[in-house]
């Protein structure tokens, strides 16, 4: 992981100092709501629909115990006892009264940690590979580009008023695990016939209103000019941007609208800063940049990269059916013999995914002290990874992740969605997500039906923001509202990327949306028809793909008209 140098450290203090001090102009009347209001979205702070959120950056999803802990500190002390953790491998809480608002971001500097640049009109979190730095099919370690990324974007003088906000992911496998995309930029590394490591440079990508699926803009980027590259991308989206329709704003729409103009405008500036910016050659990066930051990437101490055994751990069976699923489900590939990366799920009935309360955070602290070398990562799916878990060590861990429910053997199933908070906490949202996710949850109990239905990527937005990335999944739920009450609209056949769902798409509408209490049986609904239509070994995804949306859109219509029946 990376570790915070003095300067960093001191540029966190300062900004948590001046935070407070505009805190208490804006609570004595000296900074009026609309001045606040640009100074607390820098730092992280929305006003939402019945309390502030504050959104905590994690940088590309990594965290500390001591970090963890600290998260647990502030949902114990400051929230209601819980947090959320997101799509972009962030922490959000969002019930912290504002009046304590500077106390949490205290708390954070004490453990390197901050809110900056999580909300607002600039480049945000940049997010990568859960699995980053130890999967079996990576190319080149993404993370050291990924600090070098954030380093360079923090506070950019010339980013930090964009026409609207802006996300890259970064990926350094051969699969895409980071929907690299969907995003305004996407970044996949790669080595030439020459053995050079350079960037696949993808832009304009976005769900939102308007889905869109990422223009390839360069094949290949030397990593020495990704930061001079991408800063043409931004510069163009910077002039060119729309700022007169939010809706419009977006960097996807000035893509779609401008095409091959959009690429030629880039690579003329991209020539221009190389030529003539001094900007821009101060922006090369030097082999002595990169090993500074690489050296905070090496294995962990202690990690012993002679503990193969022969036969595996995983080879020994216990003959107790649970921990068998939960090494199917949880237990992934490591490039590191011996080792093995585990998901600790945050999908069980009777919480919100992604959700973890003060008591659940200090739990995974203590199981990444034990097993995990301190570390534990954040992921897309919002789940918490331990990356460094001995092969001879994994039936111990899966007992105490069991203790402290972490051990739902359920990851890629259906019950291991993706939800927003949804209507019950955001002010732009249409309709609720977590009741819908629970009641699918609870519909969806056993787990012998989803192992039979097998992987399923499912997706919950509250509204047509996309926070809970709907586009993206194989089934895909949205809130609508239609008179004031809460309707959902279903999609089907859409993709992250990854390997199991092929090429990035969005997912299709099968029909008019649906009422809350129709959902599960809808969902049911669609489930049955791909058990019934399904060839050999054929995944859902695979199967609606093969025979189209009209068996599916069937089923789903007949769920209505049986309610309306009744």
């Amino acid at each position: 992981m990376y570790q915070y140098t003095a300067f960093d450290r001191q540029f966190v203090h300062q900004r948590a100092a001046q935070f407070r001090d505009q805190l208490e102009r804006h609570l004595a009347g000296q900074l009026p709501d609309d001045d606040f209001r640009a100074l607390r979205l820098q730092n992280g702070w929305y006003i939402q629909r019945h309390a502030p959120m504050f959104r905590i950056a994690v940088p590309y999803g990594e965290l500390g115990s001591r970090q963890l802990r600290q998260l647990g500190r502030i949902a114990r002390e400051l929230d209601r006892g819980y947090g959320h953790f997101s799509t972009r491998q962030n922490c959000q809480f969002n019930w912290i009264p504002l009046e304590r608002s500077a106390d949490a971001l205290d708390l954070l500097a004490q453990v390197d940690m901050h809110g900056i640049q999580t909300s607002g009109n600039c480049i945000r979190n940049i997010t990568t590979d859960a699995l980053a730095g130890i999967a079996p099919d990576e190319v080149v370690d993404p993370r050291p580009y990924c600090e070098i990324l954030r380093q360079w974007s923090t506070l950019h003088p010339e980013f930090a008023f964009l026409p609207r906000k802006f996300k890259i992911a970064v990926t350094g496998a051969r699969e895409d695990r980071a929907a690299i995309a969907w995003h305004d930029i996407g970044l996949q590394l790669l080595k030439n016939g020459a053995g050079e490591v350079g960037f696949r440079v993808l832009a304009g990508g976005g769900m939102g209103r308007t889905p869109v699926i990422a223009t390839l803009i360069r094949d290949f980027v030397p990593w020495q000019q990704i930061l001079v590259f991408i800063e043409a991308i931004v510069r163009v989206y910077n002039r060119y941007g729309r700022r007169d329709n939010m809706y419009k704003a977006r960097i996807k729409i000035l893509v779609k609208a401008e095409g091959q103009k959009f690429i030629d405008a880039v690579n003329a500036e991209f020539a221009n800063i190389l030529e003539h910016d001094e900007g821009g050659r101060e922006h090369i990066i030097p082999l002595s940049e990169l090993e500074r930051v690489a050296v905070h990437f090496p294995l962990p101490a202690g990690v012993d990269t002679g503990a193969a055994t022969t036969p595996s751990e995983l080879d020994r069976p216990t003959g107790d059916p649970a921990y068998m699923r939960w090494l199917e489900r949880n237990v992934h590939a490591h490039k590191v013999p011996g080792y093995r990366a585990v998901t600790l799920s945050l999908k069980r009935a009777g919480q919100a995914p992604g959700d973890a309360t003060a008591e659940q955070m200090d739990a995974a602290a203590d199981l990444a002290d034990r097993f995990s070398r301190g570390e534990i990562r954040v992921t897309h799916d919002q789940n918490l990874l331990l990356p460094w878990v001995l092969e001879s060590d994994l039936h111990a861990l899966w007992q105490g992740a069991r203790a402290a429910s972490f051990a739902t053997p359920n990851i890629g199933l259906l019950t291991d969605m993706i939800a927003c908070p949804g209507g019950d906490f955001c002010a732009l949202a249409n309709a609720r997500s977590i009741p819908i996710a629970e009641a699918i949850t609870e519909r969806f109990e056993d787990l012998d039906e989803i192992y039979d239905v097998g992987d399923i990527d499912l997706h919950i937005s509250g509204c047509i923001n996309s926070c809970g990335h709907h586009h993206s999944g194989h089934i895909g739920i949205l809130g609508v509202d239609k008179d004031g009450a809460e309707w959902y609209q279903i999609t089907l056949g859409g993709s992250d990327g990854s390997t199991l769902s092929g090429a990035s798409v969005p997912g299709k509408v099968i029909g008019p949306s649906f009422a809350a209490d129709e959902v599960p049986d809808v969902i049911e609904a669609i489930v049955d028809t791909y058990r019934a239509e399904r060839a050999a070994s054929e995944r859902f995804i695979e199967t609606v793909r093969r025979i189209g949306l009209d068996p599916f859109k069937a089923s789903a219509n007949a769920v209505r008209r049986s309610t309306a029946r009744a």
